[in-house]
């Protein structure tokens, strides 16, 4: 089979660290990324599951200051009643 050859962009110390995993399964880089694209092509998407991290960033700062306003109440501002939540903002 012929072959071309093609440019990625990738960042240097993740490209250190995949040479250095793939040269254990005895695979170059090369090798390694055209078992990745025939996987693909050959289950017709990414052959492993993408998903974000759950809690994400956000939600781990989110529950982060939870924790900080239950520990530290007489800091945080305490409301008897919706409306007056409501009235603040």
């Amino acid at each position: 089979m012929a072959k071309i050859s093609t440019n990625i962009s990738i960042d240097p110390a993740l490209k250190e660290k995949s040479i250095e995993l793939f040269s254990e399964f005895g695979l170059d880089l090369s090798t390694a990324i055209s078992l990745f694209l025939q996987q693909s092509v050959r289950e017709q998407r990414i052959p492993f599951e993408i998903r974000l991290e759950i809690p994400n960033k956000t939600t781990k700062e989110a529950l982060s200051e939870y924790s900080e306003m239950k520990k530290n109440k007489e800091k945080y501002k305490r409301y008897s009643k919706f409306a007056d939540i409501l009235k603040e903002v």
